[in-house]
């Protein structure tokens, strides 16, 4: 059994607030839920063992009206402007639950990939790496979207989709992100602290089916159709 709770646009305060509510109150033995959202601004997200502003100038995040919050996850820094983030959860009665985080996360990425790869028609396979991927950096590793690790949704070794997990006794959170555009590299110099190494990395790492020219229609077409295709094939694993 699948609950498909689509909150709408909220800030990026809320969403956290209310993922992490969610895992919470979870009924270990009640349904799996697909928590789908947007983004009232611009924001970027941070695991929740990272200060951000060892990484972000904040003055300048707040010029660009960037919003940023903690996620009750952990990972790295990702930002919400150009990809489509998600939230799913399992309850710890569920057959398919894993005291594995690898087996758990494997598990919604497969969705991922079943979903990217029928939606964008790509000529080559696209498939879940088993292993990290080399980091450019130190500081590119601190960013989600800047290095592909272990399970996560790659193409030619281009960065679809990542994630990050929080596992608890009544089930497990997982966050999800879906790059859907190229990032916009003047933002990121402006707002990084390490601008070069990390911007590089994004831009050599993230796959893009939108490119470099994309527009917020264009954005928001995409994420309704890809909403409802995960919500179908989640459904059909369960």
């Amino acid at each position: 059994m699948l609950q498909v709770l689509n909150t709408g646009s909220n800030s990026a305060e809320a969403n956290m607030r209310l993922d992490e509510k969610l895992l919470m109150e979870m009924d270990p033995a009640g349904p799996c839920i697909l928590h789908l959202y947007q983004w009232d601004s611009p924001a970027a997200t941070y695991g929740y063992f990272i200060d951000p502003s060892k990484y972000i100038d904040l003055n300048k995040s707040r010029q660009h009206r960037i919003a940023l919050a903690r996620r009750p996850t952990g990972g790295g820094i990702v930002f919400h402007i150009w990809d489509l983030a998600f939230s799913f959860l399992m309850p710890a009665h569920h057959p398919r639950f894993s005291l594995n985080t690898l087996d758990n996360y494997r598990f919604v990425n497969e969705s991922v990939l079943e979903i990217m790869k029928d939606y964008l028609e790509l000529r080559e396979p696209l498939e879940m790496i088993s292993s990290n991927a080399s980091s450019t950096c130190e500081t590119a590793a601190q960013f989600c979207m800047a290095r592909p690790t272990i399970y996560d949704v790659v193409y030619q070794g281009r960065k679809i989709a990542g994630a990050a997990q929080r596992r608890r006794k009544n089930g497990y959170l997982h966050q999800g992100t879906i790059s859907l555009a190229l990032p916009q590299a003047d933002l990121l110099t402006d707002v990084l602290l390490s601008q070069k190494e990390v911007v590089q990395a994004m831009m050599a790492y993230s796959f893009a089916p939108l490119g470099r020219y994309w527009d917020a229609h264009a954005l928001t077409s995409m994420r309704q159709e890809i909403q409802k295709r995960l919500a179908d094939q989640l459904l059909a694993k369960l």
